[in-house]
Formats: structure tokens, C-alpha cells, sequence
């Protein structure tokens, strides 16, 4: 069956269509006839603006179902080898948007820096010297274990550790780029024993080598 494929990515400061746009444009296909997929990264209720899409094609009356999908803070971290919580070390996890709007974070950085929660920002890198700064400013410690996951889930990602107060000079002295979701917590201090994707790998290679060397004799 053939598919019309329109493309609406986003990246920072680049948006292909502007998202009021997107909404019609799902209302517009829906009510011609056309059985409409709108695929998103990760979920589309966090941070996806799944939920305003939702909410246009119901004032439209266009019925339309929610597959929910695994979210970047859950699936990146994964990846590499962070738990969101562990006994003992975070009582839970709170997602935070690090996307500012009319110039800056609207954040209650008092709250947020006393709980006992791992910290993941979306969409912050751009944000990340007043993040660090804010969260030591209320009371974190800039000693607390964090981490910078890049292209998470993908062939390419890159993961960065070290502390709050060190995670702009991370990011600028690796070049890292967005997409970047930023951890910070002490589960973070957990990643050298459970990054099993990095151990994977090396087995593979080992093996590799192993079989290579068979070969050869």
C-alpha cells in the first residue's frame, strides 16, 4: 500500500512546520478520508506535544487513538547503563523541560534542587551553565554525579560523565550536540558497573578477535 510521507522534524530553532500548522495539517488529511499515522520520537505525551494534537482532532471531531511509545529519559538512560531510581540512592525521578521560553527557564529551582529525585532535562543543552548554576545555587551539591547522553539509543550515542559543576565545561570540551538529555543524581554513579552496552561490545570484539585468530592458525 502506497503512503504519503510528510515530514514535520524538528530541531532547535528549526522547525519544518511550525506546530499550528501540524495540528491542521492532521485535521485537514483525517477529514479527507486518509487513515493518518503522526510518528514521534520517543512519547507522545512527554514532551512531545502529543497532547495538543490530541485535543485539535477531538474539537474536530476526528477520532484518533495514543500508542504510547518509551520516553527519552527512560530509554537513553537505559542505554547507558543509569538507572532512574535505585534503592537507596533516588526515591524517584522528575522529567524537566530545559527549553526556554522568552529567554528563560521557568523552573522552581528551590524545589527542584532538595528532592531526592534524579534530575533529567530535555532540550537543555543550550541551558546547561544555568542549570548547573541554578541547582548549586538552592542547595545541590556540585559534586553530585551527572551525566550527558547524546544521541541516545542510537549507533552513535556518547555518553559524558562527571559532576554538576562540571557539565558546561563537559559539554563544551566534548562538542556535544543536540539531541543531548541531561542526568543528574546519584544513580549516576552507578553507570561504570552497569553499562552493559559498553561490555557487550567489547565481548563482541573479543570474540572477534578470538575467531580471527583461529582463522589465522
Amino acid at each position: 500500500m502506497d503512503a504519503e510521507k510528510i515530514y514535520v522534524g524538528k530541531a532547535k530553532s528549526k522547525h519544518t512546520i511550525p506546530q499550528d500548522e501540524i495540528n491542521q495539517l492532521l485535521v485537514d488529511k483525517a477529514l479527507e478520508g486518509n487513515r493518518v499515522v503522526r510518528l514521534k520520537g520517543g512519547d507522545p505525551f512527554v514532551f512531545g506535544r502529543g497532547s495538543e494534537e490530541l485535543q485539535v482532532l477531538h474539537q474536530h471531531n476526528v477520532p484518533a487513538r495514543v500508542i504510547p511509545g518509551i520516553t527519552a529519559a527512560s530509554g537513553c538512560t537505559s542505554y547507558a547503563g543509569i538507572p532512574l531510581t535505585h534503592r537507596g540512592l533516588a526515591t524517584g525521578c522528575s522529567f524537566i523541560t530545559g527549553h526556554k521560553q522568552d529567554g528563560k527557564l521557568d523552573i522552581d529551582w528551590a524545589q527542584l534542587a532538595q528532592l531526592d529525585h534524579t534530575l533529567v532535562f530535555y532540550m537543555g543543552l543550550s541551558s546547561l551553565p544555568e542549570i548547573s548554576q541554578q541547582l548549586q545555587h538552592f542547595g545541590k551539591s556540585g559534586h553530585t554525579p551527572a551525566a550527558l547522553i547524546e544521541n541516545g539509543c542510537h549507533s552513535q550515542q556518547r555518553v559524558v560523565s562527571g559532576q554538576l559543576h562540571q557539565l558546561p565545561t563537559l559539554a563544551s570540551e566534548h562538542q556535544l550536540q543536540s539531541p543531548t538529555l541531561i542526568v543528574i543524581g546519584e544513580v549516576v554513579s552507578l553507570r561504570e558497573q552497569l553499562d552493559w552496552l559498553s561490555n557487550l561490545a567489547h565481548q563482541q570484539d573479543q570474540i572477534e578477535l578470538e575467531n580471527s585468530a583461529a582463522l589465522s592458525a
